[in-house]
């Protein structure tokens, strides 16, 4: 699935090419989570003015309204001159004077949506509860300490909810979590606030560092341009289950948390 670092290695490996493209036409394919929203015809003529990402999802800014994009679980983007013929799995591609910008997405779990703005309706019910991105600013530490406070949940959990911090998914979740020394499985109310500052420090590190190498390819992800990303191979935890800990070699654990898969090292990483 990709998470925040894949989003913005795609939104990077596009944004300037298709900045300034003129619609030309709209395809739709099956339908994916939710329906576009308006008429694909609507949006021919249109300019692209800028992409931007807010958590996992991509803004594409319009000269009237905005694109909405979601990659789901397993949607990526490709944005060239020329693409293949469309497959069984391509739902949504925009024609512009500057190429082709086509999602593939075999679960259809993604979603593209058309709304008048940031401040449509929609858009705020799927933006406004977002917690702070962990690379900008507003991503403060004594305000990331008061949320892990107010919570009974296991750290993990809280990290994947996104009430304190917007981004941190299965992947990094583990990464950031064995980097601090902390137990997937703490109650995020537990951590003092030496181990909450290794935290959100891990949690800028490990994420920025996702960024820089072109995030994580686990299967299929590819950004915009068709590169793979290199993070996996980095992983300290992730997907090591049985492993030896690459700083004290003890075996590394996994467990089920949520359905979702946790990896720890059982020596590191403390309750």
């Amino acid at each position: 699935m990709p998470e925040l670092p894949e989003v913005e290695v795609t939104r990077r490996s596009f944004a300037e090419q298709i900045s300034g493209a003129q619609i030309s036409s709209v395809f739709l394919g099956k339908p994916l989570r939710w329906p576009l929203g308006v008429m694909p015809q609507t949006l021919v003529g249109r300019s692209v003015l800028e992409v931007r990402r807010r958590g996992k999802y991509l803004l594409v800014d319009l000269d009237r309204g905005m694109l909405m994009m979601h990659l789901g679980m397993s949607g990526s983007l490709r944005f060239a001159a020329e693409l293949p013929p469309l497959g069984s799995h391509d739902h949504f591609q925009l024609t512009t004077t500057h190429g082709l910008l086509r999602l593939h997405d075999p679960r259809r779990f993604g979603a593209v949506l058309a709304v008048e703005g940031e401040d449509a309706p929609l858009a705020v019910k799927l933006l406004a509860r977002l917690g702070p991105e962990p690379l900008a600013e507003d991503f403060r530490l004594d305000a990331f300490k008061l949320g892990l406070k107010a919570s009974r949940l296991p750290i993990k959990q809280l990290l994947l909810s996104g009430k304190i911090v917007v981004g941190v998914g299965n992947i990094y979740a583990s990464e950031v979590l064995f980097l601090s020394g902390i137990r997937p499985t703490t109650p995020a109310h537990k951590i003092g606030p030496m181990r909450a500052q290794k935290l959100h420090t891990a949690i800028r590190e490990v994420l920025a560092r996702a960024v820089a190498t072109g995030g994580s390819t686990l299967r299929d992800f590819s950004a915009a341009d068709g590169n793979a990303g290199h993070f996996q191979l980095e992983a300290n935890v992730y997907g090591r289950e049985g492993q030896p800990c690459k700083v004290c070699g003890t075996a590394i654990r996994m467990l089920r948390q949520g359905q979702r898969s946790t990896f720890f090292c059982p020596h590191c990483q403390k309750p």
